[in-house]
């Protein structure tokens, strides 16, 4: 019986020995791809290949590939088959062999190397395909009578993008995995035939339109699933009872102390908890964090999930730490950076369990709270602004409230869930600061092609005189560029920076005796073609005629302090706060810099006092600044840090600062630290889970920022009538004469709230048995307005209390139910009934409950109708 591990190194192996390049696994997170959230294939790596907008560096290549899929999320655990996460065995060809290559080698590897019986296999292909079909009959020899036509046979990796024909490979598992109908065949439902192996013959591009046009040249791209061949190769009946899985299942079943294989229920959990557990995993190790939106919302929403299946069988305590050292144990190996990011994984890992499980626990009683309104009522729908609250105010992701209300028997109201997320979602677009793809026309994309990789000579010179390879205005190639004309130019090489790795790009001037350029914005395509967005100024630029491209000096020495400003805090907040911290995203600007990094508790004003004093003892040690080229072995075994989930190519440039900071980098920098001037930081803040964000200036900004500072002290002791040195003390008692009064305020109102009490009393009302007072207060604010209808309990032994106030042009709303549960009256549901007619919401405990209101013109109306609704509980 072959391990998990071996069939992978066989795999590779085998096509090594056939040509290809065996390539490590690439990044979860698709490079230069806008149109994934997340690896989904073997192929997506690739598909700058399979279009020919970069050329293959080889024509031929093998890996296993992580991936991670959610379509199916639902279904994981219980199904012999689905996951999310999974390793995926492909071959692959950039324009070399084609479908006969694939098709022999496909299956000399299932029958000759895992010699799997010819008699249990069968193959299906595209109904119009009849190449594909003669060569399985004729070269690999299959029988006709086993070649089944699918017209599902037709593969692609994403809505647009690199597709066509393919041909998969099933395994017959036998009867017994069958459904017992005489009638069973390929194509049943049942678990009894096994998709093992696509491959895909790649012949087409797919555009939005849905178009489909051929590609320059035939590619291949096969997947076979390495749990699924895993599962047959060790004769289990699912992928979770492999060695893949088990030894994951078996820490989980530990954890809860039950038992894998006793109670169906369990199972599936133990399953889930398994699966997701992995996803979780390298998930992290690939530097995704979790979040809101995006993949960091995929990542939360399955971490989540695998918490909650574990409190479904009994894990109340952090357990995740301890499945990912079972996982990391056996996978590591061959996926080295479950080793490398172990912390990084570890501190998101107990954050994360730690800040759901108080999630789990109020979401799911605020919930069932609901449930139970839902069932009193006869209702079998969850409002979408309740499901929407829930998400939020308490992080209870939607899909969880629609797991949890179908074991119920009920759904949410998905469509108003929709409407009432849509302003939240619009502003999580403004916010979003993920970089648009260049969109490239075709004509665009073939220029880049040919033009490859533009030299960058701003390491050494400003100021360069080069040849202008073309111009293009909105994606057609023209000749000339005149006055006012915003237009893509190409030249034969640069001396402007192209926006990379945080840093923005140069700007400056292209230039001419009789036309001038301003550079707008530098960017850098796959090809590696440097793109010059430029304004016409003057003149016309012509293409291929000879200018001088100058970059704003300035600027780039501005953007050089904030950059090596950057190195130096790294390694100040790695002294002061410790080894664990990792960059997690950085710009500089010429204004400033901002670095994001791990750490897990905000910084003391004491840490920043130090990080600042780091940094600038580094700056007047006056380090010399230098950059070397080197291997990304060598650069590694140097010691130089590198930025967490970044892919560098086989030659990285290492910037040294003396013996104090070592990094890869391609920016620019400072030649020495003096060159920096004083850095003072002015912001720390959090944005997200186990991420802070430090912002700061250098330079003649820092010198910009303190002169703010005094301006702002000037202008505030001139409306004090102090002096500079006075303005605290000053400031410091007129606070002392602000409490005293809100001091004596709040007492004139407590006076007043007890007078009215004696007054309001006498307006109480018998409904049903019930003393309800339903009235329109005196009261400043919430806290007040809670305090009157604190007094009115301790007046009005039982009954029912609804206070309403207006306040700074809102509505304020109190309920009570003394006692609780009188006559099965329920203060949160009588409140959000009375909210309602204001335009509001609310809801609170069965005793006590407040809301708000929008529209205080209807407080009145809303006060009118508490006897109504109280009636309408009672059933009248």
């Amino acid at each position: 019986m072959y391990t998990g591990n071996q069939l992978r190194e066989m795999f590779l192996k085998f096509f090594e020995s056939k040509g290809h390049r065996i390539l490590p696994s690439a990044s979860l997170i698709p490079k230069d791809d806008p149109t994934l959230l997340l690896t989904v294939a073997g192929m997506v790596p690739f598909k700058p290949y399979f279009q020919r907008r970069v050329e293959p560096p080889f024509p031929r290549a093998t890996t296993s590939q992580k991936c991670v899929r959610t379509p199916d999320l639902e279904v994981v655990g219980k199904t012999a088959r689905h996951h999310t996460f999974f390793e995926m065995l492909g071959n692959f060809s950039f324009g070399d062999y084609f479908k006969e290559g694939a098709i022999t080698w496909a299956w000399e590897y299932i029958t000759e190397i895992l010699k799997l019986p010819a008699e249990k296999l069968w193959v299906t292909i595209y109904p119009e395909d009849d190449e594909a079909k003669r060569l399985w009959i004729e070269k690999a020899g299959v029988n006709p009578e086993r070649i089944v036509h699918d017209e599902s046979n037709f593969w692609a990796a994403g809505p647009t993008g690199p597709c066509g024909p393919c041909s998969e490979i099933y395994v017959d598992l036998g009867e017994t995995r069958g459904c017992g109908s005489p009638e069973c065949a390929l194509g049943c439902d049942c678990d009894r035939f096994l998709e093992i192996w696509n491959l895909v013959f790649m012949q087409y591009n797919r555009d939005e339109a849905g178009t489909l046009t051929p590609l320059p040249k035939q590619n291949i791209d096969t997947g076979m699933g390495l749990e699924r061949i895993a599962s047959v190769m060790q004769g289990v009946k699912s992928n979770f009872d492999t060695d893949l899985f088990r030894p994951i299942i078996d820490k989980v079943a530990e954890l809860a102390r039950i038992s894998y294989g006793e109670n169906p229920k369990h199972d599936i959990a133990l399953k889930v908890i398994a699966d997701h557990s992995r996803a979780v995993s390298f998930m992290l190790s690939d530097g995704i964090r979790p979040g809101s939106e995006g993949r960091g919302y995929v990542l939360r929403r399955i971490l989540r999930r695998a918490i909650r299946y574990a409190r479904l069988i009994g894990i109340e305590k952090p357990f995740l730490e301890q499945v990912f050292l079972i996982i990391q144990r056996d996978y590591a190996h061959h996926y080295p950076e479950l080793k490398d990011n172990e912390n990084f994984i570890l501190n998101h890992l107990r954050l994360e369990e730690k800040n759901f499980q108080a999630t789990l626990e109020q979401g799911t009683q605020i919930l069932q709270d609901k449930v139970k309104s839902l069932q009193v009522a006869g209702q079998t729908v969850l409002s979408g602004t309740d499901a929407f609250n829930l998400y939020e105010t308490y992080g209870f992701p939607v899909e969880l409230t629609e797991e949890m209300l179908s074991e119920q028997g009920m759904t949410v109201d998905m469509d108003g869930f929709q409407e009432a997320a849509e302003e939240h979602r619009r502003r999580a677009r403004e916010q979003s600061q993920q970089a648009k793809a260049v969109v490239e026309s075709a004509a665009l994309t073939e220029k880049a092609k040919l033009l490859k990789d533009t030299e960058f000579l701003g390491y050494g010179e400003l100021q360069a005189t080069v040849k202008i390879e073309g111009l293009f205005d909105e994606g057609l190639e023209v000749q000339d560029a005149g006055e006012g004309d915003e237009v893509i130019c190409f030249l034969s090489e640069t001396p402007f920076y192209a926006e990379s790795g945080g840093q923005v790009s140069d700007s400056g001037v292209i230039k001419t005796q009789k036309a001038e350029a301003e550079v707008l914005e530098v960017k850098k395509g796959v090809t590696g073609t440097v793109y010059h967005k430029v304004r016409v100024k003057a003149g016309v630029l012509s293409s291929g005629e000879t200018v001088q491209a100058i970059v704003d000096s300035n600027t780039r020495l501005s953007t050089a302090r904030h950059h090596s400003a950057t190195h130096l805090l790294q390694q100040a907040l790695r002294t002061v706060l410790g080894e664990h911290v990792q960059q997690a995203g950085s710009l500089v600007t010429p204004d400033r810099l901002r670095f994001d990094f791990t750490h897990f508790s905000a910084l003391t004003s004491a840490e920043i006092e130090a990080l600042e004093n780091k940094l600038n003892e580094a700056i007047l040690a006056n380090l010399p600044v230098s950059a070397t080229e080197m291997s990304i072995n060598e650069a590694k075994q140097s010691g130089a840090i590198a930025l967490f989930g970044e892919k560098y190519g086989d030659l990285v440039r290492v910037v040294r600062m003396g013996n104090l900071s070592k990094e890869l980098c391609g920016g620019t920098h400072v030649h020495s630290t003096g060159e920096i001037g004083l850095v003072k930081i002015i912001s720390e803040a959090g944005i997200g889970a186990g991420l802070r964000r430090i912002e700061a200036v250098a330079g003649l900004e820092t010198l910009a920022y303190t002169r703010s500072l005094e301006n702002q002290a000037q202008e505030l002791a001139q409306t004090l009538k102090a002096q500079p040195s006075d303005v605290i003390k000053r400031v410091s008692g007129l606070m002392t004469q602000v409490k005293e009064l809100e001091r004596e305020i709040q007492q004139l109102h407590s006076k007043l709230a007890k007078s009215e009490v004696q007054t309001l009393l006498d307006r109480v009302q018998d409904i049903d048995g019930v003393p309800v007072l339903a009235a329109k207060v005196q009261a400043p604010d919430m806290d007040s307005l809670r305090q009157m209808a604190d007094m009115l309990k301790d007046k009005l032994n039982e009954g029912v209390l609804v206070l309403g106030s207006v306040a700074e042009g809102k509505v304020n709303l109190v309920t009570v139910v003394n006692p609780v549960g009188l006559r099965g009256l329920h203060a949160g549901q009588i409140i959000k009934e009375v909210a309602k007619i204001t335009g509001g919401g609310g809801g609170g405990r069965p005793d006590m409950a407040q809301a708000g209101g929008k529209d205080p013109s209807k407080l009145g109306e809303a006060l009118d109708q508490v006897q109504t609704i109280i009636r309408r509980f009672f059933g009248k």
